[in-house]
């Protein structure tokens, strides 16, 4: 999936959208996104200036973002103005590398289960095939409350 099929999956816009591309993805099982890590990130000018890391929060949500367009692909819908995904837990984070700015980010995450509308994700960012954080999330798709 390119950007302009993401962005029919995602409310998320500059300059919180997280996910770049989509490499693969199997409705019901898993996924792998991209997101390109490059200097001109906006959170870079305060984290931190004189060794540009990625926070680890926006790599959390990152992997939380290519989860949602799996659960979606897996509802067959997309995102609309009358529903919004989102976090019920994160499990198990763990950081074992700093991200920088030149980085490509690889989004890995497998479902692995789901009941009464939560579902449980297993997840992996990589670079250069080296798991830089992994976490268990859990995310939910609810109809906004007017």
């Amino acid at each position: 999936m390119d950007i302009h099929e993401i962005l029919k999956y995602l409310p998320h816009r500059y300059p919180f959208l997280l996910v770049d591309r989509v490499l693969s993805c199997e409705p019901g099982k898993n996924i792998a996104a991209l997101k390109n890590v490059t200097i001109n990130e906006p959170f870079f000018a305060g984290h931190f200036p004189h060794h540009p890391v990625m926070p680890g929060v926006l790599i959390i949500e990152a992997l939380a973002q290519a989860a949602a367009i799996l659960t979606l692909k897996t509802m067959n819908m997309k995102a609309d103005e009358n529903s919004i995904y989102y976090f019920v837990g994160i499990d198990r984070a763990r950081f074992k590398q700093p991200v920088q700015a030149g980085d490509q980010l690889i989004l890995k995450a497998t479902i692995e289960r789901q009941r009464i509308g939560i579902w449980k994700y297993s997840t992996q960012a990589e670079v250069e095939g080296r798991i830089v954080t992994e976490a268990e999330l859990m995310c939910t798709v609810r109809s906004k409350q007017p």
